[in-house]
């Protein structure tokens, strides 16, 4: 076996095995070896005062090995459940569709490149994810990365330092009018109509709402208080004001009673579905569009006869919406400046904190800009 030592603190050899030369060094008492994967020795000479340097930052590279995808998931939960944030649910499904892509948990961090996210970002088009959702992936990503680097679990040489530019995609633009919103929420469950009836208008995030506890509602004083939001800020909503949401509350305090009574529990929760927490209802929701005229059905081809008549519709492939929940905050918002309401007060009353993200929201409809030249051509 041939040694070369390179200024006392590491060498470079050959084995009786092999023709590629290794390297080897120690750092904090732990000796190292990696073989180099070249026959020529000045490779493994620059190989190992790349590992020296990169010891001398803290942790020799080979560590780097160790951490996985999972550890990067680990890593960006932990912060957001640290710093009590929100939006839990959609940073694991943006890891779920990771994990999907560049291969088990398992799978070591440092393989994830720059060639390897921009097929990332190619592959999730070709799946028609919307640039948004693409953004936040990245987003969430990135955020493992740079905080593994900051535990010291990688060094800056080992996180990717291109990213894939992803460009902001087009903002949705649906409202429900009054009339539609009826239809909808007539096709719904009861109790999720009510929650539907509540979101129209005050423009509240689905999960705010949900989450509402009659804890959070001073039923003598007709105003409810949420503790915490996303923007971190305590919201308050005098509902008292706004008879069609004093009958929703009513209602669902006549509804909670009623199952307390019947199943003998504490109902905590505003809306629910007999006394349990309300989880999804994405179903209800695209069944309830289609039959409010605001959605579609998806069929395979008719069968027909040699004259052309329909003796057999097509099996139903899938049901699609027009419209989504979180239409409500656009629709809000819009019915609130209509009514001459202060911009403070709608980022107050539908929860935003910036004006950034308010004006993304408060888009004027085709029919506002219509009646706003027919008010100047009348003048």
């Amino acid at each position: 076996m041939t040694h070369r030592r390179l200024r006392k603190t590491g060498f470079v050899y050959q084995r009786p095995d092999s023709n590629a030369w290794w390297v080897g060094y120690s750092h904090a008492g732990k000796r190292y070896k990696e073989s180099s994967h070249s026959t020529k020795k000045q490779v493994a000479i620059d190989l190992l005062k790349t590992r020296l340097a990169e010891a001398g930052k803290g942790r020799p590279v080979s560590e780097a090995g160790k951490v996985t995808l999972k550890d990067l998931r680990t890593f960006h939960t932990n912060d957001y459940a640290r710093r009590k944030l929100k939006s839990t649910k959609r940073i694991g499904q943006a890891w779920a569709r990771i994990i999907e892509h560049f291969g088990p948990e398992d799978e070591k961090a440092i393989t994830v490149t720059a060639a390897r996210l921009e097929e990332y970002v190619d592959a999730r088009f070709a799946q028609k994810a919307q640039p948004g959702t693409v953004r936040n992936e990245l987003a969430a990503l990135r955020r493992g990365f740079n905080l593994s680097q900051r535990k010291g679990a990688l060094l800056a040489s080992e996180v990717p330092t291109a990213w894939p530019q992803v460009a902001e995609g087009a903002r949705r633009e649906g409202f429900f009018e009054r009339a539609e919103q009826e239809r909808v929420r007539a096709a719904l469950p009861p109790d999720v109509g009510d929650l539907v009836e509540f979101l129209f208008w005050c423009g509240w995030r689905v999960g705010e709402a949900t989450g509402l506890r009659w804890k959070n509602i001073d039923l003598k004083a007709q105003v409810i208080r949420i503790e915490t939001s996303k923007a971190k800020e305590q919201r308050t909503l005098p509902y008292g004001t706004l008879d069609v949401l004093v009958k929703v509350i009513a209602h669902r305090r006549e509804v909670s009673d009623e199952v307390q009574r019947r199943r003998s529990i504490v109902v905590q929760h505003v809306f629910h579905r007999n006394g349990e927490p309300m989880g999804s209802f994405r179903k209800s929701w695209i069944t309830a569009c289609v039959a409010a005229g605001l959605g579609r059905e998806v069929r395979e081809p008719d069968t027909k006869d040699a004259a052309g008549t329909v003796i057999k519709r097509g099996s139903l492939i899938k049901k699609e919406a027009f419209r989504i929940v979180h239409d409500f905050r656009r629709t809000a918002a819009r019915n609130l400046s209509r009514a001459g309401v202060p911009e403070q007060v709608i980022m107050r009353i539908c929860g935003w904190k910036t004006r950034s993200v308010f004006d993304r929201y408060r888009i004027v409809p085709e029919a506002d800009l219509r009646e706003g030249l027919a008010k100047l051509a009348g003048s």
